[in-house]
């Protein structure tokens, strides 16, 4: 079942597509039931891999090879762990929920603000999923980057409205910030053991000295700071309220927000081996 999890972040971009491309023909019923329905397809799938993970243990599905240069190879590759497979489960779930409430808190919007808002939902859930799923630090970041994107797109979803518009480009700059440390953290890993994967670098994180795993880990925080709306990278998260509520809920509760969470949940094999960053985190 595992080698199915391509379809988890299939549906969501499909349902992107979809609504996207066809908004200005498609009426409010039908682009509610293709971004509900590629979220609830989703779910029904992670579900799966939910119990197949439990019983025959976690896997790496490699797709292809993203970046191929002589001897250096970054593929695009998906985790399939129990930490994974419970991220999934809450991205899918909570979000297929968002998806049904939004198609009556936003029924009054033209149908092709309609399918917009859709699309973009779909686009979060889907760059969420690529964080989670990816099965090293390139892919996440792709994801991560993807998640901020929307949150700026959702934020300022009502464009036409100024106020809107500074929320959503304080929320962009403020990740942003975040990201150049997450950035550097993922060059720093490529210089240092010449590979983002996951089981590679964990299994080769003795050959790091002390200065670079504590310099590391120091960057991805500051990246969780940011998406996680920490001190001092949280002044965006009241300000994320001016996008419609169901935009708030899905910040606040499936994405963005756990996205932070995730990242150091992941790397707790570099964090066990830095106690001065342990003592910043906590």
């Amino acid at each position: 079942m595992s080698k199915l999890v391509y379809l988890v972040p299939l549906f969501p971009l499909l349902g992107f597509l979809v609504n996207g491309l066809g908004r200005k023909s498609m009426s409010k019923s039908l682009i509610s039931i293709v971004g509900s329905g590629s979220i609830l397809a989703s779910f029904v799938v992670s579900l799966l891999i939910f119990f197949d993970v439990k019983a025959n243990g976690g896997s790496v599905v490699t797709l292809f090879n993203f970046i191929s240069v002589e001897s250096f190879t970054i593929p695009f590759a998906f985790q399939v762990d129990q930490l994974s497979a419970l991220f999934l489960l809450i991205i899918t779930g909570i979000g297929f929920l968002i998806h049904l409430y939004s198609s009556a808190y936003m029924h009054e919007e033209e149908p092709q603000h309609f399918g917009r808002y859709f699309a973009y939902l779909n686009l979060f859930v889907f760059s969420m999923l690529l964080l989670v799923l990816g099965a090293n630090y390139v892919i996440m970041f792709i994801g991560w980057e993807g998640v901020g994107l929307c949150s700026y797109l959702l934020i300022g979803f009502w464009f036409k409205n100024n106020n809107y518009n500074y929320a959503a480009k304080k929320a962009f700059v403020m990740n942003r910030i975040g990201d150049l440390g997450f950035l550097l953290a993922v060059f720093w890993i490529l210089v240092k053991l010449g590979t983002a994967s996951y089981g590679d670098v964990f299994a080769n994180v003795s050959k790091l000295s002390s200065f670079d795993i504590t310099a590391i880990t120091m960057l991805l925080f500051v990246g969780a700071m940011g998406k996680s709306a920490q001190i001092p990278l949280y002044t965006w998260l009241p300000d994320a309220m001016a996008g419609p509520t169901p935009v708030s809920a899905l910040i606040h509760a499936a994405t963005m927000v756990t996205a932070g969470i995730y990242m150091i949940a992941r790397s707790n094999i570099l964090y066990t081996m830095a106690p001065a960053t342990q003592t910043v985190v906590a």
